[in-house]
């Protein structure tokens, strides 16, 4: 592992929420997915916040879902929150809306402005591992860091146990 710059847009949202201190970690055998990150990071699968774009299957509209790498987003209380049916954006959908590849989104610093929502069970966590723009990096937040950056409140949190 070593310690790198990150991307220029990614680097411009740390420096403007005041967060320019934080560490971006490159690991040679890669972070491309949320297992691969545990194993890299030496945390829990759980610990990991899996940057997930979705788009509105009507309006297009792209929603990043950012999810504990140990579940699955459940589309259908997706859809409750943003009132709108969604499916999988595809990696060229990703790239343009974020201005990153698929697994390496971060969860802010993009290319446009994308809505996001967070599942409820990250924000238990003490820290949260993040894709840092590549398929081989990462970064660590406080929750409470990463709600700040993106904006996220209380309409933009998931409870995946809710019924």
């Amino acid at each position: 592992m070593k310690k790198i710059a990150p991307p220029a847009r990614l680097a411009a949202a740390f420096e403007q929420a005041g967060l320019a201190d934080i560490d971006v970690l490159e690991f040679p055998d890669g972070t491309r997915s949320a297992a691969d990150a545990a194993r890299a990071v030496g945390c829990d699968i759980s610990d990991i916040g899996k940057s997930l774009i979705f788009q509105g299957k009507n309006t297009q509209t792209p929603v990043l879902i950012i999810m504990n790498g140990a579940d699955r987003v459940c589309e259908n209380k997706v859809e409750a929150v943003i009132g709108e049916a969604i499916g999988k954006a595809d990696a060229t959908q990703v790239k343009d809306h974020t201005g990153y590849a698929i697994g390496g989104v971060p969860p802010f610093g993009h290319a446009n402005a994308i809505r996001t929502l967070i599942d409820e069970k990250l924000l238990a966590k003490p820290a949260i591992w993040l894709a840092a723009g590549t398929p081989r990096s990462v970064f660590c937040l406080t929750p409470a860091q990463l709600c700040h950056i993106t904006g996220i409140t209380k309409g933009h949190i998931l409870d995946q146990n809710a019924p």
